[in-house]
């Protein structure tokens, strides 16, 4: 399990997933974004899974799982990256 990327930017946080996810890492990177929300109350985030080669259900869920979380919070997701193949 590697270090993940959440990076600050004004009122924003911007997490890049830069690697394929296994189930507990995804649930990791998960715990960790809502820690960042919770420690920087940020108002937007931005999860960019552009160099993900395949979103499968679980990360999918996970990442519905984890706007609507970080929307209870008072943050406004935008996930990109996604493309058709």
């Amino acid at each position: 399990m590697g270090e993940f990327t959440i990076l600050k930017m004004g009122q924003n946080i911007i997490v890049p997933i830069q690697v394929e996810l296994h189930d507990r890492e995804a649930m990791k990177l998960q715990e960790e974004i809502l820690m960042k929300i919770e420690e920087t109350r940020a108002s937007g985030l931005v999860i960019d899974v552009s160099a993900v080669g395949i979103v499968d259900s679980f990360l999918g869920r996970l990442l519905g799982e984890t706007a609507n979380m970080a929307a209870l919070m008072g943050t406004e997701t935008v996930l990109v990256g996604l493309k058709k193949e």
